[in-house]
């Protein structure tokens, strides 16, 4: 298990990481790529969440991220089962679902968006439980 020290991911659920969208203030890619680092150091399976964003993120911040992303595709396709996306917006949602087949060929890691935390947490217990999950 990584170190409880993060502050942009919550570990308390650990395999179950949830992102702390409202820690994410403006300049926190070089932080969420320590993060990111530190959990996959762990060795340990897990499941990432981001749930609907507090606010918008910024284009060097996503910069950031989708260069670690990129750098980090293979290490993180080890360890990391799914990463699930809360998006409670249905027409927001079918656009990011659009969206996902590109950004698994690109990053490697089977994704999936969900109306609802609550249906996030199902599908990320049964992705750690083995179960074959209608993801991208």
């Amino acid at each position: 298990m990584p170190s409880p020290t993060l502050s942009l991911h919550d570990i308390a659920d650990f395999p179950v990481v949830r992102f702390r969208s409202v820690a994410a203030d403006s300049g926190y890619g070089p932080a969420w790529c320590a993060e990111m680092d530190a959990l996959i150091e762990g060795g340990a399976r897990f499941v990432l969440i981001y749930p609907k964003a507090e606010r918008d993120e910024t284009h060097e911040d996503r910069k950031v991220r989708g260069a670690w992303l990129k750098q980090n595709k293979d290490r993180l396709a080890k360890v990391c089962l799914g990463l699930i996306v809360v998006e409670s917006d249905a027409a927001r949602r079918a656009e990011l679902e659009a969206m996902l087949p590109n950004l698994v060929r690109a990053f490697g890691t089977p994704q999936v968006a969900t109306g609802s935390m609550d249906e996030a947490q199902v599908l990320a217990r049964r992705l750690l439980a083995g179960e074959a999950l209608d993801v991208v």
